[in-house]
């Protein structure tokens, strides 16, 4: 059965590594339910290592970036978008929560901007699950998350890609403005 599995490229899939990820979408099928062991499977281009990690870990094998939503930039983006001028959205940020703690959210946020996350935000998590849980509705295709990890050091983004009976490939990237 594993014939019916894309060659997916970059990186070619081995014949094993396709096994897998046909073990592991009728995994998917077979699940009565949404729950947390479900599986999403992790290539690491550079070592083409293929692993099955369950919905529940992912965020701590692949922690997301969730600097941009810390509490003081939130605020801050909704009194700009409310149209008020940055000097004065700062300082009310200032105020509220203090200017330590505002800069600390900065320094934090512009870090992690600077290291790269390859696009894997809290926002692309959050939409990975919605779309997860969101395939346990009645009539929905089930498809299985292949997150294909960027190159250490390297600016590019992970690509999701959600395999679909014949586990054929939906291809996207986890930045912000795309859906996957």
């Amino acid at each position: 059965m594993a014939e019916h599995l894309p060659q997916l490229t970059p990186p070619q899939l081995t014949l094993r590594q396709q096994a897998q990820l046909l073990d592991w979408a009728v995994e998917l099928q077979a699940a009565p339910n949404w729950v947390g062991n479900l599986p999403v499977a992790l290539l690491e281009r550079c070592w083409l290592r293929l692993r099955r990690i369950s919905l529940e870990q992912l965020a701590l094998v692949l922690p997301p970036d969730a600097s941009a939503e810390a509490p003081e930039l939130v605020r801050y983006r909704a009194w700009i978008a409310a149209g008020q001028p940055a000097w004065s959205a700062q300082l009310r940020c200032w105020q509220e929560f203090g200017q330590p703690a505002c800069q600390e959210a900065l320094r934090h946020f512009w870090g992690h901007q600077e290291r790269g996350n390859h696009g894997w935000t809290f926002t692309a998590y959050l939409e990975l699950l919605e779309t997860y849980r969101n395939q346990f509705q009645p009539g929905t295709v089930r498809s299985l998350p292949l997150i294909v990890l960027a190159r250490s050091g390297q600016r590019e983004p992970h690509r999701l890609h959600w395999l679909t009976p014949p586990l054929a490939s939906r291809c996207g990237t986890l930045a912000p403005d795309c859906t996957g």
